[in-house]
């Protein structure tokens, strides 16, 4: 009898202690599961901070880029970049300014007749091909809402800009919504790419060359 007693009892013991055993396991798992999503939360938190300030890192990075740097960072002007270059008026343009740039693109250029780039780009002619990309240059900066002002508050909906080599180039607006430039020979190009803006001026793309009359 006694020892079936002190059996029951070891067994009870033991019941009791698994029992304990069980909630100091589940009360450990808790806590680590605690922890481990306190920790993610942190984490996450932590990359939004850091995307934050990279992002607004990257904004002061091209804010202080000058005219010349942002024409450089753009695929699509590499050959405006080019000419400018061989024109030696990389300094002009990361001058004080400000300045507006019409840059024609990559695209426009290709559309002009064979052998008329390469033909600018040679030494004898640096004088052509400055005249040529002075024309492309605004004293002043126009960003893309100004210059929509300027033109509706014309009655005739049009706006004279006057470049840097004193031609004139006349703005307007399409059906479209979009920018058009009427250059000295009455020819067209459109504003693909508006406001890309360096800390002495802005830039905005066109898909055509402007020509001085």
């Amino acid at each position: 009898m006694k020892k079936t007693l002190l059996i029951l009892g070891l067994v009870s013991m033991s019941f009791f202690a698994c029992k304990e055993e069980k909630k100091d396991t589940d009360a450990m798992d808790e806590s680590t599961t605690e922890m481990s999503e306190s920790s993610d939360v942190d984490e996450t938190e932590m990359d939004m901070e850091e995307e934050n300030e990279m992002s607004s890192s990257d904004m002061e990075n091209e804010a202080e880029m000058d005219l010349a740097q942002v024409a450089m960072n753009s695929e699509d002007l590499s050959t405006f970049v080019s000419a400018v270059q061989k024109a030696g008026m990389v300094v002009k343009i990361k001058g004080e300014g400000p300045f507006t740039v019409f840059a024609p693109t990559n695209e426009a250029f290709n559309k002009l007749p064979k052998g008329t780039v390469e033909n600018l780009m040679k030494p004898e002619n640096a004088e052509k091909l400055e005249a040529a990309l002075s024309y492309h240059i605004i004293p002043g900066e126009v960003n893309a809402d100004k210059l929509t002002e300027l033109i509706n508050s014309n009655e005739n909906k049009k706006y004279e800009l006057t470049t840097a080599n004193d031609g004139t180039i006349t703005a307007t607006i399409n059906d479209k919504d979009q920018v058009v430039l009427t250059d000295g020979k009455g020819n067209k190009a459109m504003v693909t790419k508006a406001d890309q803006k360096g800390k002495n001026g802005v830039i905005h793309s066109i898909n055509s060359v402007l020509m001085r009359k």
